[in-house]
């Protein structure tokens, strides 16, 4: 399945209490390749990527693509939300709980805010409406605290531990009717 097309995508930008989610532009570019190339970012993620590689491969409009939201906050950037579908090389139970997967990367001085809670929400509200019924996941290093609590509070229920990356990872799912 298709999680997103073109019938829902893109978007009107969404408007919260203090952010914007809206489709991506070539203004982004720049705060994208600082969150990707973040060690602080990269910790729970597999690393940063070499900046230089960044550089060279993120294009000019970064994220173009149905379910990325960059987040904005008085006009500046500040993190990305993304709605996918899951890798069809996921195992079977995995690829059975939900389609759509919920990731999300801030610039770390947008950390302890609550600016990625307020954006998970708001783009999980959309998508309800975008496609009612259907189940979210969501993927996180155990050791990532602040990811952990996130998904609690977004009401993502645990599915299952398991080892990958060099890491215990965390899946959860996000019923449809929450």
């Amino acid at each position: 399945m298709t999680v997103l097309g073109t019938d829902v995508w893109p978007p009107a930008p969404i408007g919260t209490e203090r952010l914007v989610l809206r489709e991506a532009e070539a203004r982004d570019r720049a705060a994208v390749i600082e969150i990707n190339a973040s060690p602080e970012v990269g910790a729970y993620v597999g690393g940063p990527r070499p900046r230089a590689e960044l550089e060279r491969v993120v294009p000019e409009v970064p994220g173009r693509r149905p379910g990325f939201f960059v987040v904005e906050l008085d006009g500046a950037a500040i993190g990305t939300v993304e709605l996918n579908a899951q890798s069809p090389d996921t195992p079977a139970e995995r690829l059975a709980a939900g389609d759509t997967h919920l990731g999300y990367l801030f610039l770390p001085e947008a950390w302890g805010h609550g600016y990625a809670g307020e954006a998970c929400a708001a783009a999980l509200d959309w998508f309800s409406g975008a496609r009612p019924g259907e189940p979210v996941v969501l993927y996180t290093q155990t050791a990532n605290v602040r990811s952990m609590r996130l998904a609690a509070k977004l009401g993502f229920t645990e599915r299952e531990r398991f080892e990958a990356y060099g890491a215990e990872q965390w899946f959860g799912v996000r019923s449809p009717d929450r």
